[in-house]
């Protein structure tokens, strides 16, 4: 298999996204190109602002782009053709459905739209996520508006999920069982997850490939395990900083104990210190805090549990 921009590139990719571009009067979304690979869980990170929703609701039809062209399953989206939503269960980080209707009365007019809704699956998911029937979704709490928006965009059998912060409102117990759900839906290796989250624990447990978008751009778009095995934290004295050692780094923090910094190459930071600083592997947080913060971070007091 041949490999595109980092990402394992299949036959057919779950989506391919080539040369878009957005802009805003105080954002721009540059010329984004990316493969999303059938068959597995791909994590979308970034800081607010980074350009995350932009690219999903241009996915979803909702932004129109300036330039660029999606395709799903091999199929080229079109403004005036949105049958492709059929393969797609998208979860959004707002409300997309009638606050005053129940949630069965959401639920029936909701399913006629779908060739391949299934009624015992929403019945199943009803039942695991303790959903109210017959409860209005004004009274919902967010966790339960979130819970209910996840059972509604599984109950047709979507070869592609998008999930626009899942985990967002949800207690830690069903996050966990979230995330049992989702590493099960991706056992059918012809469906695909797009799971976008500031909650970089959640990537960090099941997710497969991630890609960063930071001011509009992406940064990176590759396994989690090449990143990670990639980049590495270097802790050490001040003393070891000079102006060349410091272009080394993608991020650096300093405080009155010593530095801490992200390198992107881990084997160049061996090379360049040796044993004279610590190393760690960085999580998915460090990589995302260091990379969108750029220039060096000072601090007055750094706790040593830090």
């Amino acid at each position: 298999m041949k490999h595109v921009d980092g990402i394992q590139d299949q036959d057919q990719p779950a989506m391919q996204i080539n040369h878009l571009s957005k802009k805003y009067p105080s954002f721009a979304l540059n010329d984004i190109s990316l493969l999303i690979p059938k068959g597995y869980i791909t994590g979308l990170i970034g800081p607010n602002g980074a350009g995350k929703s932009t690219l999903i609701r241009s996915i979803m039809g909702m932004v129109v782009p300036d330039s660029g062209q999606i395709a799903v399953n091999g199929r080229r989206l079109r403004s005036d053709d949105a049958s492709y939503k059929e393969e797609i269960g998208f979860v959004s980080d707002e409300n997309i459905f009638y606050e005053y209707l129940t949630l069965n009365q959401i639920i029936r007019m909701t399913s006629p739209f779908y060739k391949r809704w299934n009624s015992t699956r929403m019945d199943q998911l009803m039942q695991m996520f303790e959903l109210p029937g017959r409860k209005k979704l004004k009274d919902c709490s967010k966790g339960m508006k979130m819970k209910f928006s996840i059972a509604m965009a599984m109950a047709h059998d979507p070869r592609i999920l998008i999930l626009d912060e899942p985990t967002a409102g949800l207690d830690p117990v069903f996050r966990r069982e979230l995330l049992q759900l989702l590493s099960d839906f991706i056992q059918d290796e012809n469906r695909t997850i797009l799971f976008s989250t500031h909650n970089t624990d959640d990537l960090d447990r099941i997710a497969d490939y991630i890609t960063f978008i930071h001011r509009g751009r992406i940064v990176f778009s590759e396994g989690k395990d090449e990143i990670i095995d990639k980049y590495v934290i270097v802790k050490g004295s001040s003393d070891l900083l000079d102006p060349d050692v410091r272009k080394q780094f993608t991020g650096l923090k300093e405080t009155p104990y010593g530095f801490e910094a992200l390198s992107a190459n881990r084997e160049s930071a061996h090379k360049l210190f040796g044993d004279s600083v610590l190393y760690e592997r960085p999580a998915l947080e460090d990589i995302m805090y260091y990379t969108s913060k750029g220039d060096t971070v000072h601090e007055s007091y750094r706790s040593p549990h830090s």
